[in-house]
């Protein structure tokens, strides 16, 4: 089963620095019919004005990813570390017993567009940790390349949980499959461009919640498509 959640459906709220849209439930956008979609918790397309952000706020009890689109972001946290994430890279907080951070357009002039990813952990009271990779396009071209997973390893970023997140970059003629085991879930994110999910056609800001399906394939893309797949248990 495929069921499509269109991006003009999505909880949207637009503060001026910040232009925010919810795939789930998530603060002041309250939907019973999305709050989640097995252990993903989260997931939300931001785009910051330059030099404006989210300043020091906790978390605890959770795995959060940030993806960035276009631009760049800056963190800082209370574990010590200092980073400015950016295309191509990922990077992955474990809140655990509890973390504060903060995140901040790292330009003065252009936006940052990016999407965060908020996934439960298998046990609570973890302790806080963190990571950032990158990923060159060439390994996100034409191929689901595996960028978080609860292994880690093969340059992924750990996630505590039973659960892996791919990124592909696809153009038009590019076709890549990926096999679901038996009682497994997928959540398809369309970040650019748009394409074809076995036969559902997907455009940008689409999402698509996969069960009871033996594979995807992706493909039909329009040029400089770009799509997450998160594998869940």
């Amino acid at each position: 089963m495929i069921r499509i959640r269109r991006a003009a459906e999505r909880g949207r709220a637009d503060h001026g620095w910040l232009d925010t849209r919810h795939t789930f439930s998530f603060a002041d956008y309250f939907d019973p019919e999305h709050m989640s979609f097995r252990s993903l918790r989260v997931l939300n397309e931001d785009r910051v004005q330059p030099g404006k952000g989210f300043p020091s706020h906790p978390h605890r009890d959770m795995e959060i990813l940030t993806y960035v689109l276009e631009g760049s972001l800056q963190h800082r946290d209370s574990m010590g570390n200092g980073s400015v994430i950016r295309p191509g890279e990922i990077q992955r907080m474990t809140a655990g017993a509890g973390v504060v951070h903060s995140e901040f357009n790292a330009s003065a002039t252009e936006p940052v567009h990016f999407l965060q990813i908020w996934i439960l952990p298998e046990a609570a009271g973890l302790e806080p940790g963190y990571e950032q990779k990158t990923f060159p396009e060439g390994a996100r071209r034409g191929r689901l390349c595996r960028v978080a997973s609860r292994e880690g390893g093969d340059g992924a970023v750990r996630i505590h949980q039973d659960a892996a997140v791919y990124a592909a970059l696809l153009e038009p003629g590019e076709r890549v499959e990926h096999p679901l085991a038996a009682g497994r879930g997928a959540w398809v994110q369309v970040a650019g461009g748009g394409l074809a999910m076995n036969g559902e056609l997907m455009a940008v800001g689409d999402g698509a919640a996969v069960t009871d399906t033996p594979a995807l394939t992706l493909g039909d893309a329009v040029t400089g498509t770009e799509v997450l797949l998160i594998d869940l248990a």
